[in-house]
This record gives C-alpha cells, structure tokens and sequence, in this order.
C-alpha cells in the first residue's frame, strides 16, 4: 500500500476548543481543586494534520465543521501551524468544546468532558470528491464515525479515494465512544480503510485480544495495516495477520500532558509515508512526535507560519 499520485494530505475530521486543566490528585467533590487551565485549539482531526505540517508535510488540508464564535480563531491557529483550512461554518450550533482534566500525580492520564457540537453536523453536503484534487493520502478522524452524518460522509469519502487510488487511514478516536457504537459495527463501517491506527485500548477492545501485538494482528487480517499505539510501550505494525514491526517508545520523556499524542503519532507517521519511509521508520516517526507532544500542554505542535 502506497500513497496515491499526488502529494497532498487531506485529513477530515473534529475542530474543537481544548479547555485543558491540570491538577494533582483525586479531584474534590463539592468544593475547589486548584489546577492550571488553559484553553487552546484542539480536536483529534485538527492535531493530526498540524502534526502531519509538522513533520514536513508541505501541502497538508483540514475540512472541518466549527460554530461562528470561534471560526476566525481555529483557523488562524491551523494557519499558522501550516494547515490550510477548509473550516464549513455552523450558524446554528456551537464549536466544539472538550475539557481535558489531567492528572499529573497518574501519569498526566486524562479524563475527557466533550460536548461535540459542531462537529457532530458535519456530513455528506460538506464533501465532494473534487476535495480529493492533489490528495496522495486522505486520513478520516475516528470521531466522524459517531454521529449520523459523519458516517455518511465517511462512505463518500471511502468510495472516491478508492475510485482514485488514494489510501485512506482511520483512528477509532475513543475507546468510550467505541463501546457505545458497538465494535462489530465501527468494523462494518470502516471497510475499505487502508490503514487502521487504533491506540492499545482500542485495538484491544475493537479484536477482543488483551495485548497490542495480539489485537493489531487479529485486526490485520480485516484491515490491510494496523499500527497500534502502545503510549510508553512503543508501537507496532501488522500485516496480513502477523506482526511486522516493532518499535520502542522514546526514553527519558517528560510527561506534563499526554492530550494530543496519538493524534501527533498519527499526523508525523502519515507524513512519514508521504515522503516515501518504510513502516518502519514511519512508526520511528510517530513515536518520536508522541513523546515530543506529552512534553506540551494541549495536542498541538510548536506554532509556525505555512499556507494560506
């Protein structure tokens, strides 16, 4: 599986606002928990593409839904992680809005509130496969999976990538949101993807296997690739029923917040590919870009200025 004939990313998928609030400890019901909050520009389909720009990848899109308050604010921040924006502006529904609650005495481990918003309004009358003009790689965030009319797009948007040549890979996005769809549902629905990039939980819940290697060879006998992300176990890459890679997690990283470091995976292994690397060295990528994005509050890489 390689990319397709042209060079561009096109990642479709969430825009959100992150309302991220670090804390030390178990919460304390009732009463207040001192914490440092921020808020910044988020959503698992926005941060893969600004880590794809990142990485190196020269021509990279986002088509997103997002509310009129904020419209101007998330796509000068796309702008100017190098991000060409193609944000569909909702009048009736809000951005949306996820707080991020992290614990930095567990790991910086997270605990997501998510009011979806505008996100869960995107659908079939935002796409036509004239998007698909220049794209070598189209990349559907997982969150698209869970409303109505994101499925819907997402079977147009399958089917022209195919009828192109253009390799399309996906993210199950939540292990929660997973559960509510149903797994055997999620697998109907995203056949026809090229590359699955599960997180180990995820992967785990979408084969029934308990460990990593188990569930990404289980889920590559449906998906042609399967790259799970372990977090601080690395990651690996199957193929045809059989682990082909493995690769360890950088060592001696500085965690403060782990928001946004599979979507940094994801974004810097697709480039990776893009610019022509094995698996191998793709998933060195990813793993590189995760641990760069734990060191950062929020799921965004360092801002540059790029295409307009």
């Amino acid at each position: 599986m390689r990319p397709g004939a042209g060079s561009g990313l096109l990642v479709v998928g969430d825009v959100v606002t992150d309302v991220v609030a670090r804390h030390r400890g178990a919460l304390a019901a009732g009463t207040d928990t001192v914490a440092a909050i921020r808020t910044v520009p988020g959503g698992a389909g926005a941060n893969v593409a600004c880590w794809a720009a990142h990485a190196g990848c020269r021509d990279v899109t986002l088509l997103g839904r997002v509310g009129a308050e904020s419209a101007r604010w998330h796509e000068d921040a796309l702008v100017g992680a190098g991000v060409r924006p193609r944000l569909v502006v909702d009048y009736e529904a809000p951005t949306g809005t996820v707080i991020c609650l992290v614990d930095e005495a567990d790991g910086a481990e997270r605990t997501f509130l998510t009011d979806s918003g505008a996100c869960l309004r995107i659908g079939p009358e935002d796409w036509s496969a004239g998007r698909l003009d220049g794209v070598g790689w189209l990349h559907l965030s997982g969150y698209l999976f869970f409303s109505v009319t994101g499925r819907a797009l997402v079977a147009a948007a399958v089917r022209d990538a195919r009828a192109r040549g253009v390799p399309v890979s996906t993210d199950p996005a939540s292990a929660g949101f997973l559960r509510e769809l149903g797994t055997a549902r999620f697998l109907a629905l995203a056949d026809g993807v090229d590359v699955l990039v599960p997180s180990r939980d995820e992967a785990a819940l979408l084969a029934g296997a308990a460990g990593p290697e188990e569930a990404g060879a289980k889920l590559s006998g449906r998906f042609p690739v399967v790259v799970v992300k372990a977090g601080a176990g690395g990651a690996c890459v199957a193929r045809g029923g059989v682990v082909r890679e493995r690769v360890p997690a950088p060592s001696d990283v500085v965690v403060r917040d782990s928001t946004g470091a599979g979507d940094a995976f994801t974004g810097a292994l697709i480039a990776a590919r893009l610019h022509g690397d094995g698996w191998r060295e793709a998933v060195v990528a990813g793993c590189r870009a995760g641990a760069t994005a734990v060191g950062r509050v929020g799921g965004r890489p360092p801002e540059r200025r790029g295409p307009t």
